[in-house]
C-alpha cells in the first residue's frame, strides 16, 4: 500500500480508493526518476489545489493530471526528463477564459510539437461556459480543462509565458520569454463577445507558433 492515506487524511472515503489507484498509476511513470515521497507529496498538494469542491467522482482525476503534469515539468527543470519540443504557458486570473482557450488553440494548431500548460492567479471553480461553446463552434474541446493555480515547477520548466491580465498577480521568473497580451476578459460575457476574444487569441497563437518552433531549446 502507497502511503497516500496518511497524507490525505480529510479525503472522503468513498475518494480515497481513486486516489490510491490514481498513485500507483504515477508510481509506475514515475520509477526511477522520483522517490515515493516526492510523488506522494504532490499528489496531497495537487489534491489541495484541485480537489477540494470539486464532484467527487471526478476529483481524483483532476488530481492525477495535475501532479503528473507538475512531476514531468519539475522532472524537466532538474534534467530526469528530456523534452525536445518548447514548452509555454498561459497565465490570467481565473484560468477560466482566456488562458484556456489559448493552450486549446495551441495544442489544437501545434500538436505534439509544443507543450502547452494553463493556470490562473486566483482560479475558480470551472471553465467558462461561453468559452467552451464559442471554442467547440470551431472544433476545439476545452470542455475537459479545469482551472488550476500556476505552480513553481510549471513555470520553471516554461520556455515562454504569455500573462493575460493577471498584473502584478503573475509570477516572475528570470530568464523566461514573458509575452503579455492584451485582451478582454470575458467573464459574464455573452457567446457572441467570446467569439471575438476566441478570434483574437488565435490570431495571436498563430503569430506566436512559428516563433516558439524556430527558437533554439
Amino acid at each position: 500500500m502507497y502511503p497516500t492515506k496518511s497524507y490525505l487524511d480529510d479525503v472522503p472515503l468513498e475518494v480515497r480508493h481513486l486516489i490510491d489507484r490514481a498513485a500507483e498509476r504515477l508510481h509506475r511513470e514515475f520509477t526511477g526518476i522520483f522517490a515515493a515521497e516526492t510523488i506522494e507529496r504532490f499528489i496531497a498538494d495537487s489534491w489541495e489545489r484541485v480537489g477540494h469542491g470539486k464532484v467527487q467522482t471526478f476529483a481524483p482525476l483532476l488530481v492525477e493530471r495535475f501532479a503528473r503534469e507538475r512531476l514531468r515539468a519539475l522532472g524537466k527543470v532538474e534534467g530526469k526528463v528530456t523534452s525536445e519540443v518548447p514548452s509555454v504557458v498561459f497565465l490570467c486570473t481565473h484560468n477560466a477564459g482566456r488562458s484556456q482557450m489559448a493552450a486549446g488553440w495551441l495544442q489544437w494548431l501545434a500538436g505534439d510539437r509544443i507543450e502547452v500548460f494553463s493556470g490562473g492567479s486566483d482560479p475558480v471553480g470551472e471553465v467558462n461556459p461561453a468559452a467552451i461553446q464559442a471554442m467547440a463552434e470551431v472544433g476545439i474541446d476545452i470542455a475537459n480543462g479545469y482551472p488550476k493555480p500556476w505552480t513553481d515547477e510549471v513555470m520553471r520548466a516554461a520556455d515562454v509565458i504569455v500573462t493575460m491580465g493577471c498584473g502584478d498577480a503573475c509570477p516572475i521568473f528570470p530568464g523566461k520569454r514573458y509575452e503579455d497580451w492584451d485582451l478582454t476578459d470575458p467573464e459574464g460575457k455573452p457567446v457572441d463577445q467570446v467569439r471575438l476574444i476566441r478570434d483574437e487569441i488565435k490570431r495571436r497563437v498563430e503569430v506566436l507558433l512559428p516563433e516558439l518552433l524556430s527558437q533554439p531549446l
